[in-house]
């Protein structure tokens, strides 16, 4: 137990600060010129993708905490994979909010601990329960990224070529969460999640 104490407490250190983790997968804004956008729309832009970055650090805590808990190997190698793929998202939006002047958030941690102890139960519960979860999160994060993509600056390329292509792989983790067994969580539950959801972006997009 203490060992895998101090792997989760390194990973979670990582996670903490971006700048130790590398991504596979080149960040997709590279080779767009950076646009001109007046001090309001460039604040914007950072609230906007600092709520992004903080949805990846919480992500990432989700998908360690379900790794961590799983019933089968199975379900604990699909859990890793997501979280490799969640790195690039989480190292392209720290590489746009640092372009744009911007920080973090300061509630990372906090976000990151809750993140991880809901996954951590979910996973405990049943791989059913934990892979429902998964299409249930990732369903919520595509609707916000949509609301994103209208929302950006229209000549803030950077961004959305960043948000385009995270929206791609959120889908493609929810698919992939249904198709190995997950459980539809109802209607109720999915509320549920919405409002936890507007807590982090009504914190994030200021703090």
């Amino acid at each position: 137990m203490l060992d895998k104490f101090i792997i989760e407490f390194d990973k979670a250190l990582k996670v903490s600060l971006p700048h130790n983790l590398k991504n596979e997968r080149q960040n997709p804004s590279k080779h767009i010129d950076e646009p001109t956008l007046s001090d309001s729309q460039r604040k914007h832009s950072e609230a906007l993708m600092r709520i992004n970055h903080t949805g990846e650090v919480m992500a990432q805590a989700m998908y360690q905490g379900q790794a961590l808990t799983a019933k089968s190997k199975e379900n604990k190698t699909l859990m890793q994979h997501a979280a490799i793929e969640e790195i690039d998202h989480l190292t392209w939006c720290k590489e746009r909010l640092d372009e744009l002047n911007g920080s973090t958030s300061i509630f990372n941690p906090l976000w990151y601990a809750l993140s991880f102890s809901m996954g951590a139960l979910a996973g405990k519960i049943s791989d059913e329960v934990s892979l429902g979860f998964v299409a249930a999160v990732e369903d919520q994060v595509c609707i916000h990224l949509e609301e994103h993509l209208d929302s950006l600056p229209a000549n803030d390329n950077k961004s959305s070529c960043i948000v385009k292509q995270m929206l791609i792989d959120e889908e493609g983790h929810s698919k992939m969460a249904l198709d190995a067994g997950g459980k539809v969580f109802t209607t109720n539950t999915k509320k549920a999640m919405t409002g936890f959801s507007k807590a982090m972006t009504f914190l994030s997009y200021r703090i």
